[in-house]
């Protein structure tokens, strides 16, 4: 049996909650009457998974900074393997701040998910090496860095290989912010192992994991999927939920090519702005979301655009979520060499080495220049 029981206590195999009877709008709510139709032998699910498992519908349920702080210390104090799981496309906003204070000696494997919709152009052994880079940044220093797509399950058995490498008869931490595709990576591994579907709850909603999941291994040890830690910087949570596919893509981005002159501008939807400042007349190639729309016009008049079409032609944000969007801001910069702007959890566009570019978020989500990786 996977669901974790005690005599007096069940808990939610969707999201690890332990489930309740009196409170609907806190964690592992289920009625009186379907707790008690339930099979006392069998996995259970809260009202809250049922309902985004069979009707796509999310329901708030408050979790706290120090509730995560208490999951983050309990890791450091266990011995354990940690795979830490973060968004290729965003890494800056799926990091957890300060990992490496909290796993302690304990090893880390560090696994680049959504491989799948990168480019097909693009080369993965640049991209992993600037994930080894970035983590080292970050002052983790990871065993091994890994992509892998949890949607399809690309390199998902190299990944048991080598947890199984590194394991050594341990517990397995698998942590990592929300909106990373961390459950549905967890629900890829336990297929490979039991051949069990779907058993964890997984939306594109941040936050659908609660509380710990622990999925027992061969030899009494546990793989342990735990709540995605919320960063409250990730382009994600500036989405309604029409709209959060176009940081969660489900397939490989196809780039589009603007030939462009100095003092011309690219909106990226309403989310971000791209303003080519000064240089030569230059192709600036783009890699979002195929369904995103973007739109050019010129910089003299990109102020007055975004204030009269954002939430209209500009979208998303949709016109009745702009009352909550922040302003955007603005970051220039002058590579010298060719590089990628990265518009955090939303793509990037590719600079000619010696042009002035700026580009504009949501306030609190990072833009920022790299190497190219293409």
């Amino acid at each position: 049996m996977t669901t974790i029981e005690t005599e007096m206590e069940r808990y939610c195999i969707g999201c690890g909650a332990k489930l309740q009877t009196t409170d609907p709008k806190a964690a592992g709510f289920l009625p009186a009457a379907a707790l008690a139709k339930a099979d006392p032998e069998g996995d259970i699910y809260c009202q809250r998974c049922f309902r985004l498992r069979h009707y796509n519908e999310v329901a708030d349920v408050s979790l706290t900074d120090d509730d995560f702080l208490k999951l983050l210390n309990a890791i450091g104090e266990s011995d354990a393997l940690i795979v830490n799981v973060v968004d290729i496309f965003d890494f800056n906003g799926s990091v957890i701040p300060g990992l490496h204070r909290f796993v302690g000696k304990n090893p880390v494997i560090l696994v680049g998910n959504k491989a799948d919709v990168l480019p097909k152009s693009i080369n993965q052994k640049r991209v992993t090496n600037w994930l080894t880079q970035q983590a080292h940044a970050q002052g983790l220093r990871p065993i091994a860095t890994m992509l892998t797509s949890a949607k399809n399950g690309q390199m998902v058995d190299e990944l048991l290989e080598t947890i199984e490498e590194y394991r050594d008869h341990r517990d397995v931490y698998v942590v990592g912010v929300t909106n990373t595709g961390k459950s549905t990576l967890i629900n890829r591994v336990i297929k490979q192992l039991t051949g069990v579907s779907d058993l964890i709850t997984t939306s594109r909603f941040p936050g659908t994991t609660l509380d710990r999941i622990e999925i027992p291994l061969d030899d009494g040890q546990s793989l342990i999927d735990t709540p995605g830690i919320i960063h409250r910087n990730q382009m994600a949570h500036y989405l309604g939920a029409k709209d959060l596919q176009l940081v969660s893509p489900t397939k490989p981005i196809r780039p589009t090519v603007f030939q462009l002159n100095p003092e011309q501008t690219i909106f990226l939807g309403g989310l971000a702005r791209f303003d080519f400042v000064h240089g030569q007349r230059n192709g600036f190639t783009v890699y979002v979301d195929n369904q995103l729309m973007l739109h050019r016009t010129k910089l003299e008049n990109a102020d007055a655009f975004y204030e009269k079409h954002a939430g209209g032609l500009l979208t998303p944000p949709q016109a009745d979520e702009m009352g909550d969007f922040p302003e955007l801001v603005r970051f220039e910069f002058t590579p010298k060499e060719k590089s990628d702007l990265v518009f955090a959890g939303l793509g990037w566009i590719v600079i000619p080495a010696g042009q002035t570019v700026a580009g504009y978020a949501p306030k609190g989500v990072d833009v920022l220049m790299r190497k190219a990786l293409i």
